[in-house]
């Protein structure tokens, strides 16, 4: 019996110690970014031996798998499925952006350091990619449905943090106006057929 506590006890440390090493490193992808958050800085600010962190994750790959799973875990991107259900496209298209755009939100300064490394860092990259592509490709066909390429191309636009970050961040528009800001630029990017020459001539 004490031999069984003992070991109990050993395991709860354990895991203990690795989940205070993932949250120091979410807390500085957050604010520095993976990029430039060293394995030294992680284990400073976990409180724990360089050692120790490596015996928990043997490389930087493995803790950013863990960091982004925790982080996916405590505030999963929307899921796409229901907005399925929803007939009308203009109704959909502004639930699902809605969605998206409380998610960039609430998550704003991670996922702005986060997409900023993914640009120069190619781990960043690789793991961004395999946490979001999934739940992009959805948005993409679920709002995207029924809207010709020209839309699609504007939807594509419009899903990114980046178009949130410029219409709710940097001009200052309430979320529900960003949302229908997003969404009329969607809809108004219709494809229009060519006219004629002496038609677009005569106005």
């Amino acid at each position: 019996m004490p031999r069984t506590y003992t070991l109990k006890r050993r395991a709860e440390r354990q895991a203990e110690t690795r989940q205070r090493i993932v949250e120091a490193a979410v807390e500085l992808h957050s604010t520095l970014g993976p990029a430039r958050t060293p394995l030294s800085l992680v284990a400073e600010r976990a409180g724990v031996q360089r050692h120790t962190l490596y015996a928990h994750f043997p490389d930087e790959r493995s803790l950013l798998l863990a960091c982004s799973g925790l982080t996916a875990e405590r505030d999963p991107l929307p899921d796409a499925a229901p907005w399925r259900a929803i007939a009308d496209p203009g109704h959909r298209l502004r639930v699902g952006l809605r969605a998206l755009y409380d998610w960039y939100g609430r998550n704003a300064e991670r996922a702005a350091c986060i997409l900023r490394d993914a640009e120069v860092h190619a781990l960043t990259k690789e793991i961004s990619q395999m946490r979001m592509g999934p739940f992009m490709r959805a948005y993409r066909e679920v709002l995207g449905d029924g809207r010709d390429a020209t839309q699609r191309a504007m939807l594509g636009l419009m899903l990114g943090f980046h178009a949130w970050r410029a219409l709710a961040r940097e001009n200052g528009l309430e979320q529900a106006a960003s949302v229908e800001a997003a969404a009329r630029a969607v809809e108004a990017a219709a494809e229009r057929p060519m006219r004629s020459l002496p038609e677009a001539a005569r106005g």
